[in-house]
């Protein structure tokens, strides 16, 4: 009754904002006058020819604003044009428009993501931030995806690192590193709300409102509110209906000419449906849990920088981040406190200079829920110290340019590591670029590996006595290592056509493995009595993983653009000689797809018209029992008026419904065909 009235109550504020809107900002004297100032101001970058696209300054690489061209890493930036025209209402759909990025969507809350393999509901290899702010938790190893949700319209890019970053962001960099940077508050003047829904995306309304003097202070205040109902579940057990709202601020504040302030935060309220599997010492010993995960938290974070010059300056900041988790199998509680320095300056010889120290401390609680998932101890607190130091040296002067750098790292499970880096970038014109590097990173051991404990049910013995496999805690757990080498190269072929392809190969060990350590025994406590399989996860696991990564995009009028990507991946998994491992290594290999495609069109038309069309392909994965897919989208917007704008989006229209990744329990989970209109109004 509470989720129907919600979505209901959001179905007429929705129908009331829109005739309110349209009775007061449609003017058809004013409407021919304002179309072409509209599509100017209404979305910049959309302007920005190829050639200033590759000038954008991006950050991620080297915690410094870079042009891309001068960017020696595998880095691809998603616009805010690029989210806006795909019709997407998260970042998990949002990072499919990246290349080398898998995204497959579990149910209706719930994302694999992976960068260049090892795809997992946790991401545990890339490292995500929000405005610089780490969202990676070190309890299981990853990143909720369910829980980062941002105002889309507020987001000014988000640059996506394909290979290591550990040398500039720390451990847990392996694979990539996605950093979701929103616009400064000077950006968002004014007043902003859009509403809308649909089949699957059943409701949602966003507001913000923004002021300041553009100058010395600006400031700007958010809130958002969505509800998703289920996907298609074979059993007909619709149990991941997904509801959330989200408040936030940020100020932007200017002294003088050199110092500069950002302040800002974010609350969330969730309640996202799942099925779990809770394992208890008691008969019926294992069942099924359908329920509602409630999901809370807030972040407030602070940062200043002040400039001396062109390359020189020095920042500090600081974030503290609240997470309430009450799983109907788990429960955690998490506070952050996270604070981070960087100088920069250059030398004598055209060299400059970064160098930095960071500090986290992460303070868990985890509660019992069910006898069979335990932390202990519980409370705790997992710490992580940080040095880095890095030097580019400009052989050539706008031509050759070489960076040497590392990062010291030590964690509660660690003693002290390194993760070293060379890059070298030859940009043998101004628009085309050749770089190389090689880097070596960690994935720090988790509370999952080192403090955990995982009961499983496996039957009843001929003895008549319970069966169970328990994974304990493994205090020797390693961090996992990542030797990467990689190739890339840019090239500006003409005004209207630009290509970007990076190739790579990457030599990983000590991987997570899960490993049984010795024969089943009679175990008397806890009680009842019962059969006990001991196993723990171990580093028993090695691999290589190797492919390349392609990105065109051809503007053949002002007025439409024709976007690609291919990405190729061949992994090979396997058991160490001295491994326990019970089979992980196939999973793995397998859970990732070998090709992926992308292929999108961006059509303006009649001035206040625009046409979006995506067309996906993505390769089989075999060991989850997922069968190759192709899907599209579409989107259709209209600008009724340089205040108002009409769109309608088509998700996944190619097939009723098809799955993407495994659901844990129960079959897999068909993702909908979907759409949904929304209406936008700006002043």
């Amino acid at each position: 009754m509470k989720t129907s009235a919600t979505r209901h109550s959001i179905a007429l504020l929705t129908l009331v904002i829109l005739f309110y809107l349209f009775s007061s900002s449609f003017d058809p004297a004013a409407y021919a006058e304002n179309t072409s100032s509209d599509q100017a101001s209404s979305n910049p970058v959309k302007h920005l020819t190829l050639e200033q696209l590759g000038d954008v300054q991006v950050t991620t690489a080297t915690k410094e604003p870079a042009q891309v061209w001068k960017t020696p890493a595998a880095i691809y930036v998603i616009t805010q044009e690029d989210i806006q025209n795909s019709g997407v209402t998260n970042i998990p759909d949002a990072l499919r428009l990246a290349p080398g990025v898998e995204v497959a969507q579990i149910d209706s809350s719930k994302w694999s993501i992976g960068i260049r393999g090892f795809g997992s509901r946790l991401s545990r290899d890339v490292l995500v931030l929000i405005d610089g702010r780490t969202v990676y938790t070190t309890l299981f190893a990853g990143t909720y995806w369910e829980v980062q949700n941002v105002l889309l319209e507020d987001v000014d890019r988000i640059e996506v690192i394909r290979g290591p970053g550990g040398t500039i962001w720390g451990p847990n960099a392996v694979n990539g590193v996605i950093n979701i940077i929103t616009k400064s508050s000077k950006d968002t003047h004014g007043e902003m709300v859009s509403a809308g829904g649909g089949n699957v995306n059943q409701g949602f309304l966003n507001g913000r409102y923004g002021g300041g003097n553009s100058k010395t202070f600006d400031y700007r205040v958010y809130a958002l509110g969505f509800e998703r109902g289920p996907e298609y579940h074979p059993d007909g057990i619709n149990f991941d209906r997904w509801r959330a709202v989200q408040a936030g601020f940020r100020t932007d504040f200017t002294s003088n000419t050199r110092d500069h302030f950002t302040l800002q935060g974010d609350l969330y309220d969730e309640g996202a449906g799942e099925s779990v599997t809770a394992t208890t010492y008691t008969a019926p010993y294992q069942q099924t849990l359908d329920g509602t995960a409630r999901l809370s938290g807030g972040n407030v974070l602070g940062r200043w920088q002040r400039v001396f010059a062109e390359g020189q300056d020095l920042q500090l900041q600081a974030f503290y981040d609240r997470v309430n988790r009450h799983e109907p199998n788990f429960a955690a509680l998490q506070d952050t406190y996270d604070v981070d320095f960087l100088d920069r300056f250059d030398l004598p010889g055209h060299q400059q200079i970064s160098w930095g120290l960071g500090a986290r401390f992460v303070r868990e609680d985890n509660p019992v829920v069910v006898s069979g998932l335990t932390f202990e101890p519980s409370p705790r607190t997992d710490r992580l110290l940080t040095a880095f130091l890095q030097d580019e040296i400009k052989i050539i002067d706008n031509r050759l340019t070489l960076t040497l750098g590392t990062k010291f790292l030590r964690t509660n499970f660690t003693g002290w590591q390194l993760e070293p880096t060379g890059r070298l970038l030859w940009t043998p014109t101004e628009k085309q670029t050749v770089w190389a590097a090689f880097t070596h990173a960690v994935r720090t051991p988790s509370d999952a590996e080192e403090n955990f404990s995982l009961l499983g049910y496996i039957g009843t013995s001929n003895t008549g006595l319970p069966y169970f496999a328990r994974f304990n805690p493994n205090p020797n757990f390693r961090s996992e290592e990542l030797n990467g080498y990689e190739l890339g190269y840019r090239l500006l072929l003409h005004k209207r056509v630009y290509f970007d392809v990076a190739s790579f190969f990457n030599h990983y060990g000590d991987l997570f493995s899960e490993d049984i350590t010795g024969p089943t025994y009679v175990e008397t406590n806890p009680s009842p009595t019962h059969l006990l399989l001991p196993a723990d996860f171990g580093n028993g696991l090695l691999g290589t993983t190797e492919g390349v990564e392609i990105a065109p995009e051809w503007r053949p009028t002002n007025y439409w653009r024709l976007l690609g990507t291919y990405s190729f991946l061949e992994m090979h998994i396997k058991r160490s000689p001295d491994s326990l491992d019970v089979g992980t290594a196939p999973i793995i290999q397998g859970s990732s797809p070998q090709h992926q495609a992308t292929v999108q069109s961006d059509l303006d038309f009649a001035k206040h018209f625009s046409l979006d069309l995506t067309y996906r392909y993505v390769s089989a994965l075999p060991e989850l029992s997922v069968r190759s897919y192709s899907t599209g989208d579409a989107r259709f917007a209209w600008r009724v008026s340089q205040r108002f704008q009409l769109s309608v989006v088509g998700q996944d229209l190619m097939q009723p419904h098809h799955p993407e990744f495994q659901s844990d329990p129960g079959p897999l989970v068909g993702i909908k065909r979907s759409v949904y209109g929304q209406i936008t109004w700006t002043r």
